[in-house]
């Protein structure tokens, strides 16, 4: 069988749960990664309360529809994080402007996140890391390895007790390599796995919508991270755009703006090839679900997450139980 396509719900906060399952049930995808957002999934009832997720469950199953991950973007990156004001709408009301209490609420929220997962019955939490020397992205003034390496270390430190609680509730925990985290590209990936002293728990969201305007061989990361890549992202992005004034780094421009270099489009849209990512993911056994995380600046978002869920039908297929060639010589 082809793989399990679900939704991502982060992107669909403002819909009540009840309504969302019965929107994407009835577009035809399998299920939903239940993100950590509107009243989608309360994670503090779901680490706790058997009652609770039987409900959530039953929801699910009466649109004919399964949960295989959970997102936990905002919550995580507030674990590492240098806060400002765009981190305040991420905790809860009362701890905000109080960096201590809301790292304190973030790692308490990540560790409930892995119970929740596990009483749910999803083998995968996806999200970020936070990262302390993201802003020493371009190296002026300069930075000294000190820091950056000390920036590893410090990540590692907030994560690894996290991570156990994972490993102790028979959970992954997936970080979306993206830019804004210490793992954004190959090599920086490579450096936390390595950071974190290869923990079990820890691995991949593999999204290559943040690898491909960056340059970075989106298909290669998976032949090199197969057996720690625990979920997959379909969402696209066209780089390669724009008039010339807007570069990489974004302009401090609006997505959506038509000088921008890169943007994200719905899936098919873009310049990923998926065909290739099928391939691979084929190649290294993955069979865990196809989320299609939508985000796209130019399209309606129920037209988009229609099309988005053809155009991952018609691409995915099960890799080949038998060589072709396997009859010729009978």
């Amino acid at each position: 069988m082809a793989r399990k396509i679900t939704v991502c719900s982060l992107q669909w906060g403002d819909v009540p749960f009840k309504r969302l399952c019965k929107t994407v049930a009835g577009m035809g995808y399998d299920g939903v990664e239940i993100g950590l957002v509107g009243d989608h999934v309360d994670v503090q009832k779901a680490a706790k309360s058997k009652t609770y997720c039987d409900e959530v469950r039953g929801e699910l199953a009466a649109n004919g529809l399964g949960c295989w991950a959970l997102a936990a973007h905002l919550q995580s990156q507030l674990v590492c994080d240098v806060y400002d004001e765009r981190h305040a709408a991420f905790a809860p009301k009362a701890l905000r402007g109080d960096s201590a209490a809301m790292r304190a609420w973030a790692v308490k929220t990540m560790k409930l996140a892995a119970k929740a997962a596990h009483n749910l019955g999803a083998e995968v939490v996806t999200g970020f890391t936070g990262s302390p020397i993201w802003r020493y992205l371009y190296s002026f003034p300069p930075v000294s390895r000190a820091t950056i390496d000390g920036g590893y270390r410090a990540v590692a430190k907030a994560w690894k007790p996290i991570l156990d609680v994972f490993a102790g509730e028979g959970v992954k925990f997936a970080l979306e390599v993206h830019p804004t985290e210490t793992a954004f590209d190959t090599a920086s990936a490579m450096r936390t796995l390595e950071a974190m002293g290869g923990h079990p728990a820890f691995g991949f969201n593999y999204d290559p919508s943040h690898l491909g305007y960056q340059g970075v061989d989106y298909v290669k990361f998976i032949r090199l991270f197969g057996d720690r890549i625990f979920h997959v992202h379909v969402k696209d992005a066209w780089w390669g755009r724009g008039d010339g004034t807007v570069g990489v780094f974004g302009g401090h421009v609006d997505f959506g703006d038509a000088r921008r270099y890169w943007d994200f489009r719905s899936p098919g849209r873009g310049d990923v090839d998926f065909e290739s990512i099928i391939v691979a993911l084929n190649d290294i056994g993955y069979r865990g679900p196809l989320s299609v995380e939508w985000e796209d600046s130019r399209m309606d978002r129920e037209h988009g997450a229609r099309e988005a869920l053809e155009f991952v039908k018609k691409l995915d297929f099960a890799p080949s139980a038998a060589a072709f060639d396997a009859t010729f010589g009978k």
